[in-house]
């Protein structure tokens, strides 16, 4: 569910971030079921900070994972953005720009997932729209 964004109340923009420590699905951001808000990407961004390696990355929305930052989603199905991206050594991906913006409604997330813990730096700008 989301709110009626015609007569919005409000417009923060925002940004988060995230290096998963670990190779598993984690949550890099979430909005709660029941927020009365809807969230706007602009941008996400995928940096190898490995300087030897290819890392793959994969980015989806999670379906009723809307738990906090950093952890596993709870539940629900992921539907890839991008699946298991090789990233070069030192190289940044943009798996999403303002030209292909997304909602993320309320009780869902954004989750990412790393070939090897600690390589990839996670950076979303968004609207919080309430």
């Amino acid at each position: 569910m989301a709110p009626n964004i015609v007569n919005v109340a409000n417009i923060y923009a925002k940004t988060t971030y995230l290096t998963p420590a670990v190779t598993t699905a984690v949550v890099l951001l979430a909005n709660p079921a029941a927020s009365n808000k809807v969230f706007k990407i602009n941008q996400i961004l995928a940096a190898n900070v490995d300087g030897t390696n290819s890392i793959n990355a994969t980015v989806s929305i999670y379906t009723n994972g809307a738990v906090a930052q950093g952890s596993a989603p709870s539940g629900g199905t992921a539907y890839p953005i991008i699946f298991t991206v090789a990233i070069p050594a030192g190289a940044t991906l943009n798996v999403l720009d303002k030209s292909t913006a997304i909602y993320l409604e309320e009780g869902i997330s954004i989750t990412v997932t790393s070939g090897t813990a600690s390589k990839i730096t996670y950076t979303l700008s968004y609207e919080d729209i309430s």
